[in-house]
């Protein structure tokens, strides 16, 4: 395949995604730093904190993410006592996730600094060029892209 064949690494969609995702991680994970958490952590707690107890499947299709990596991702959660695994409501055989007191708690001391690194961001970015860029990373979100035959001759 000639070099010419190989797409342009600026016109990718999906790097370009991670890319500005790692980014934004990392910023946001210097300010929540004091809090001992990370923003998937920070992310799944305040999920958790909004809704109410959820199972893993729920939690990993509210987060949009895959089941097995929010499984990895709730062990240090769950091994700080930050979660508690429960019997579920409606049904005692399923597990449900709730948020501890602890995990509240230590929610509650990351919000300061999630609270900063927003305000931070939206004066660097532009508070009106944020909030579109929410709204389309929200839309991009609940589009389905499912790999249906939309690379076939004739489709789309």
């Amino acid at each position: 395949m000639a070099p010419e064949q190989f797409p342009k690494a600026d016109e990718c969609n999906c790097l370009a995604v991670r890319q500005a995702a790692r980014h934004i991680t990392q910023f946001y994970d210097q300010f929540l730093a004091p809090s001992g958490l990370r923003t998937t952590q920070f992310s799944i707690l305040a999920k958790l904190r909004r809704l109410g107890p959820l199972t893993i499947n729920a939690l990993a299709e509210e987060l949009v993410m895959d089941r097995t990596t929010l499984g990895r991702k709730i062990l240090p959660l769950e091994r700080e006592r930050l979660i508690d695994v429960v019997p579920g409501k409606r049904d005692r055989r399923r597990k449900e996730l709730q948020l501890s007191e602890e995990g509240v708690a230590r929610l509650r001391s990351a919000v300061k600094g999630w609270a900063e690194a927003q305000a931070q961001f939206e004066t660097v970015f532009g508070a009106r060029r944020t909030k579109e860029l929410r709204g389309l990373l929200h839309t991009v979100a609940a589009t389905e892209l499912g790999a249906a035959d939309t690379h076939a001759p004739g489709a789309g």
